[in-house]
């Protein structure tokens, strides 16, 4: 008989079921585009709606390993996030404005 996962994590001890815990936020900290979508609770359909797009864009948009900022940005602004770009070095972080103010009107 299968026992619940409640009752099995129960039985670990605090070190296991930090490193647990440490290893699930890890996964939920990246992720591709599609799983994304999913966590979301958003189908397709709902995403292509809310573009303006036909369902199998968002299939294409999903399987590509290289697009446009701006195409990357709509998507994830479709989900209720909000794109950063963000470049790693040795010595620290640096957030790339260039794209802030992409798709914004230009100030007069």
């Amino acid at each position: 008989m299968a026992k619940k996962f409640a009752a099995l994590r129960a039985q670990m001890s605090p070190e296991a079921r930090a490193h647990a815990q440490e290893k699930a936020n890890a996964m939920l900290a990246e992720m591709p585009l599609h799983e994304l979508r999913q966590a979301r609770g958003l189908s397709q359909k709902m995403l292509a709606e809310v573009l303006h797009v036909q369902q199998p864009s968002i299939a294409k948009i999903e399987k590509r390993t290289d697009m446009y900022i701006s195409t990357l940005r709509s998507h994830i602004e479709a989900m209720g996030g909000e794109l950063e770009v963000i470049a790693k070095f040795p010595d620290g972080v640096v957030k790339i404005s260039n794209f802030a103010d992409l798709g914004k009107p230009a100030a007069a």
